[in-house]
């Protein structure tokens, strides 16, 4: 596996992983996430994507790929943190996206990204690195940030029309 910079030509290849991701989570019961309906079929969530990656001011996109090419995980970060977290005070990188190909769980590739955007901290000499994920029900999405080396720090409600998306912001200090 490597990790590049991706652009506006992986928008199709982010998308197919985060349809899979979607189907995943569906199979399990588990639409609290990110619901039922494909990221591709949801026009403001293609638009999220093409600003990913295509808006290189705002955004970086890392592609994880396999050997042969295919896109296998990707990661969206930032130093500008989602509208409802909370202001960190001081210069963060923020981790908008996190996702990966959910018929290789288990095989490294969302530690990978994750250690590619904490050297990206330090290269841009960032301290801190937050990132916001679902944390309703059980809470496993936010375990498994804890196993990576964050920590839990503000929890927080996004108003939805069938009820609040409850998150967890997580954070960790290089």
């Amino acid at each position: 596996m490597r990790i590049r910079t991706g652009g506006p030509d992986d928008l199709i290849g982010v998308l197919g992983l985060l349809d899979g991701a979607v189907a995943w989570l569906a199979s399990l019961g588990r639409t609290g996430q990110w619901g039922d309906q494909p990221w591709s079929s949801r026009p403001t969530a293609v638009e999220r994507v093409r600003s990913y990656a295509g808006d290189a001011d705002t955004f970086l996109l890392r592609i994880a790929e396999a050997e042969d090419g295919t896109v296998v995980g990707s990661c969206v970060l930032s130093e500008q943190a989602t509208d409802y977290a909370t202001v960190a005070g001081e210069r963060e990188l923020y981790i908008r996206n996190l996702v990966t190909d959910r018929s290789r769980k288990g095989s490294g590739i969302g530690a990978a990204l994750v250690a590619d955007a904490l050297e990206e901290a330090r290269r841009r000499g960032i301290a801190l690195v937050r990132v916001d994920c679902y944390a309703d029900g059980d809470r496993r999405l936010v375990g498994q940030y804890q196993k990576l080396g964050f920590t839990p720090t503000d929890a927080f409600e996004v108003a939805q029309p069938n009820g609040p998306w409850r998150g967890q912001i997580l954070e960790i200090r290089i």
